[in-house]
């Protein structure tokens, strides 16, 4: 190969490179996670209200939907009862709902 393909290719893995590293950062930034100083330590983005505010109505719909997901699974526990139980238990339970209704 010639010297000046072997620049070029040199050249546009150098560009890549540096073309991923701000777009890591970019994204980083973006979603606040810390970047890294010129000695390792972690330096955070500076938070601004409308970050802190999302921030906190993720918080609420992940509490909102935990609670769902746990009412869900109360659901399918009661199912899976009705399911794996005998029928004969299932229709004696019947029978008493309905003499308690008379």
């Amino acid at each position: 190969m010639p010297p000046a393909a072997l620049i070029a290719i040199a050249t546009l893995v150098a560009l890549a490179a540096i073309g991923g590293w701000i777009f890591t950062t970019w994204l980083r930034v973006k979603n606040g996670y810390p970047l890294d100083g010129a000695w390792g330590q972690a330096v955070y983005p500076r938070r601004d209200d409308e970050t802190t505010e999302r921030v906190k109505l993720l918080s609420q719909e992940n509490a909102r939907l935990k609670a769902e997901l746990g009412s869900i699974k109360d659901r399918l526990a009661n199912v899976e009862r009705i399911v794996t139980d005998g029928a004969h238990s299932l229709d004696r339970e019947i029978e008493q709902l309905r003499n308690r209704a008379n």
